[in-house]
């Protein structure tokens, strides 16, 4: 069976995340304005592959002061990188509906590889006839390596944000309408 695209639903999709702050509580938030396809291959999801944008800008804590902190240059920089980026390299299967998605990231024009662990969670009509897949997936990622590197001292000891940033995407797709050619 030939791949067939999806396209994320905003209003039914999340993109995550969550980081130590003060070494002994976690801030947690989510960017509010993405974009992204599948191409999937019901039969073989490992001929599948993702590509996915996000407005750096739509990043939301529920704290307006520290948004703009993390839109300034010390952070996201989003007057000159208003965009972060994935594109999947390859699709592996686990366990029952488990994937291994690898890809590479982009944040702050710095690209790395980082592995996504997915679960297709199903698919199914809705009310109005669109045909939907649903999915799950997490990942760390150490934001020093995407050049995240801003940080305060405690005069208890350790730092204001943690290294580490933990990422959860909840993803509804809709598949594409085929059009008709003309005969």
């Amino acid at each position: 069976m030939a791949n067939a695209t999806w396209n994320i639903d905003l209003t039914h999709s999340g993109v995550h995340f969550s980081v130590r702050h003060m070494v002994i509580a976690k801030v947690r938030g989510s960017f509010r304005k993405f974009t992204g396809a599948v191409s999937l291959d019901e039969q073989d999801p490992t001929a599948s592959s993702v590509s996915a944008r996000i407005e750096t800008a739509s990043i939301d804590t529920g704290v307006q002061q520290r948004d703009d902190h993390l839109r300034s240059p010390d952070f996201f920089d989003v007057a000159k990188f208003p965009v972060m980026s994935f594109q999947s390299t390859k699709v592996e299967k686990t366990s029952g509906n488990g994937l291994r998605v690898t890809g590479n990231l982009t944040i702050r024009d710095i690209t790395r590889e980082v592995v996504l662990e997915a679960e297709q969670l199903g698919i199914g009509k809705d009310p109005w006839g669109n045909i939907k897949a649903a999915f799950e997936a997490k990942t760390s990622i150490d934001r020093r390596e995407f050049g995240l590197t801003w940080n305060q001292a405690l005069e208890t000891g350790g730092v204001l944000v943690g290294e580490k940033i933990e990422i959860a995407l909840e993803i509804q797709a809709v598949k594409a309408q085929a059009t008709e050619k003309a005969a």
